[in-house]
């Protein structure tokens, strides 16, 4: 009889722990792609990556979060004047859907070009600005996100 109540004892402790009711997580998918090249086979490239993972995890019935991660030449991507990809960034959000996917624009870089250039410089209407890719790419990796430079 002892022996009963110690288990029923310890089973209502577990019961009304505050870890009763939490089962494993699923997996949480990040990963994070940098873009640094004025190249639009590069740009490209990590747009079907993103598209490619996007789907892998869809078909799994599981969901991923992306950023894709801007700076320097790469920014070309983001620009609303020289990208070579605005139309497939546009369309991205709708496709990742459940899932998420970010475009983070460096603001060093933004700033550079301005500089540079002599006139502003805008960034697409999807497109995050972050004060540097570089920390943002270091700081998701610290987070334990994937990363991926095509």
């Amino acid at each position: 009889m002892r022996v009963l109540l110690r288990w029923t004892a310890v089973a209502a402790c577990l019961l009304l722990s505050p870890f009763a009711n939490s089962r494993a997580e699923e997996p949480k998918h990040r990963l994070v792609i940098q873009v640094d090249q004025d190249d639009p086979a590069v740009m490209n490239l990590a747009l079907n990556n993103a598209t490619n993972v996007i789907e892998y995890y869809r078909s799994k019935g599981e969901t991923v979060d992306l950023d894709i991660v801007t700076y320097g030449p790469g920014l070309t991507m983001l620009r609303t004047d020289t990208s070579p990809v605005k139309d497939r960034i546009k369309r991205m959000k709708d496709l990742a859907f459940p899932s998420t996917v970010q475009f983070s624009a460096c603001n060093n870089t933004r700033e550079n070009m301005e500089k540079k250039e002599g006139h502003p410089v805008t960034v697409v209407s999807d497109a995050v600005l972050v004060p540097s890719g570089v920390v943002r790419l270091m700081e998701l990796q610290e987070k334990g996100w994937s990363y991926l430079r095509p």
